[in-house]
């Protein structure tokens, strides 16, 4: 079978789903590429690793080294936090339930030069209290106190968190402890961190309020929540993180008309960076990207030949509602195209993914499954025998 390349139908051409500025066009399968890279590189900022995510679509609107595992500082927290959130969902814990602050919660907090929230030494302590610590003032102590409490030992508990950031399919991510401390084996992507903030947004509200807080007092100390973006149009979260190994960084989210932005970026040199960078590109996030809807679920995109079947064509239809998000810069020079290896060898199923949607432009790549809009069962047998004589004659 050999495949065909050539322009889409009318149907295509003139599809009024398609905004101004994209091209839709069929072709023959592209070689493999891997996630976006920015050519001519259209956001400048001095982080070393950047992503900026989409939380309504989860497209990845800007990638900076954003696949490449990291050292998350404190920004891992939000892994902890999450495995908390999982066992009070499970009955395991509630947040009434108090806690025991171990000699080694107490070393890695109050005892030491890292964030803290004051717990003493042998004290017990509610979840809750705890979870508001991690959240608003990044408590190493409270992580590891509910850590220890809830697994018997903090690295019983990074098996779950390791077990959770499998099951999540967080690729990057390998953690060694509850704090995000040094190690050199305790890493995530800015990617999956931006994918671990949705599900939290998405699956825990009641948890996530928690980072919009803008102080936390406790054992009659009053502590700042360190994100730059609170108090910004629109800014609820997430966490920032330092380290001397990563340097600053942080993960911001924010809606703005209904639209929710994450950013994650790591690697910064001051703490004022940190706050510049955050400022500057959430802004970015939403004025020099935009989503653009191209089909609606169900919606007919184009149509593939069929080989030998009972009908010559066959619909491809969206799989699920399509849109596509990119820096203005790069918008007009985008493209899509419709890929499948054709034609299709008859019998095809209804709903069968037999082609994809390639949305590329500079920067950018994007694919979508396309799937059958219809059945199509073989050509009786005198058509197939008329077709075989017409390639042995060529007529």
């Amino acid at each position: 079978m050999r495949a065909s390349r050539k322009i889409l139908s009318a149907l295509i051409a003139a599809a009024v789903l398609a905004p101004a500025g994209f091209v839709l066009a069929q072709a023959t399968p592209p070689p493999q590429q891997s996630a976006p890279a920015m050519a001519g590189d259209p956001v400048t900022s001095a982080a070393s690793h950047l992503a900026i995510y989409d939380y309504g679509t989860g497209q990845m609107l800007y990638c900076r080294r954003c696949n490449e595992p990291m050292a998350p500082s404190s920004m891992s927290k939000l892994m902890t936090l999450l495995v908390v959130a999982d066992q009070i969902r499970a009955g395991k814990v509630t947040l009434d339930t108090q806690l025991p602050v171990s000699e080694n919660a107490w070393r890695n907090g109050a005892s030491s030069d890292g964030s803290h929230m004051f717990l003493e030494l042998n004290s017990r302590v509610r979840v809750e209290d705890l979870l508001r610590g991690a959240a608003v003032v990044s408590a190493n102590d409270a992580c590891i106190a509910l850590a220890e409490g809830i697994a018997g030992s903090e690295a019983a508990f990074v098996d779950l968190m390791n077990a959770r950031a499998r099951e999540l399919g967080l690729a990057s991510a390998q953690f060694r402890n509850a704090t995000g401390l040094p190690d050199p084996d305790h890493v995530i992507s800015a990617a999956d961190l931006a994918r671990l903030s949705a599900v939290i947004i998405r699956d825990y509200p009641e948890l996530y309020r928690h980072y919009s807080e803008r102080s936390l007092t406790y054992n009659g100390k009053t502590q700042g929540n360190r994100n730059p973006l609170l108090g910004l149009p629109g800014a609820d979260g997430v966490k920032t993180g330092h380290t001397s190994v990563a340097g600053y960084g942080m993960i911001g989210s924010s809606i703005i008309n209904g639209q929710r932005r994450i950013v994650v970026l790591n690697g910064l040199a001051t703490n004022a960076a940190r706050t510049d960078e955050a400022k500057r590109l959430m802004n970015t996030a939403f004025y020099d990207f935009s989503i653009t809807p191209l089909f609606a679920k169900d919606a007919v995109v184009g149509e593939a030949e069929v080989w030998l079947g009972g009908r010559k064509t066959v619909p491809l239809v969206a799989s699920q509602a399509i849109a596509i998000g990119a820096h203005r810069a790069v918008r007009a020079g985008m493209k899509a195209t419709v890929v499948y290896n054709g034609p299709l060898a008859a019998p095809i199923k209804k709903g069968d993914v037999v082609a994809r949607l390639v949305v590329e432009g500079p920067g950018v790549r994007q694919e979508y499954p396309l799937v059958a809009g219809a059945r199509v069962g073989r050509a009786n047998p005198f058509a197939r025998a008329g077709f075989g004589l017409t390639q042995l004659f060529g007529g």
